[in-house]
């Protein structure tokens, strides 16, 4: 059984908003588990009501005829996603917000202790994002109901389904790296 979250310090956290980009919705890529664009939304006004760091993060592909290449439509931040005045803004090229940034610097120099996620997708970037962040030092926060998957194809070539996917993932992340949360609980503890 899971614990229950406990109080964040805004004050000592800071929101990581990972890769929410127009490229997910890009034509041919499969559905998502779930639209993850309004608990994230209302986590990130909440959390900007109490006056915490924001840190926006963007993949900026480098690989050929990618949607989140930054000449691409794909690329930009989804409506209502871009940082505001004095917030920050990290690209990224690799599915971690922490390998070839200053991510890990601007955190330390904000005092920041404990990162709440969100973003895209589950199992990859933000998944690769939490658990660097934890091997890092920091309390990691994934908000379950902020985030979404792509279905993915097994190993033996079978389909795996988004919503199983999604669930495994937070899962594995709650056994070992971060506390998992909804975005109400979140919202209630800061």
């Amino acid at each position: 059984m899971r614990a229950k979250l406990a109080p964040i310090d805004v004050a000592a956290a800071a929101l990581v908003v990972i890769d929410m980009q127009k490229g997910f919705d890009a034509p041919g890529r499969p559905a998502l588990n779930a639209n993850p664009d309004v608990p994230a939304l209302r986590l990130l006004a909440a959390w900007r009501a109490k006056g915490g760091a924001v840190v926006v993060v963007r993949h900026d592909s480098v690989e050929r005829g990618s949607a989140f290449a930054p000449a691409s439509p794909g690329n930009a931040l989804r409506e209502g996603f871009a940082p505001q005045a004095g917030e920050a803004l990290v690209a990224k090229s690799v599915n971690s917000a922490f390998i070839g940034t200053d991510l890990d610097l601007r955190l330390r120099r904000m005092g920041a202790k404990t990162l709440v996620m969100l973003g895209m997708s589950t199992d990859m970037c933000v998944s690769t994002t939490a658990r660097m962040g934890a091997n890092l030092g920091y309390r990691v926060i994934v908000a379950a109901d902020a985030c979404a998957a792509y279905g993915q194809p097994g190993l033996d070539g079978a389909q795996i389904p988004a919503a199983q996917i999604h669930a495994v993932h937070l899962a594995t992340l709650a056994n070992e790296f971060a506390e998992v949360a909804g975005v109400g609980e979140i919202v209630a503890q800061i």
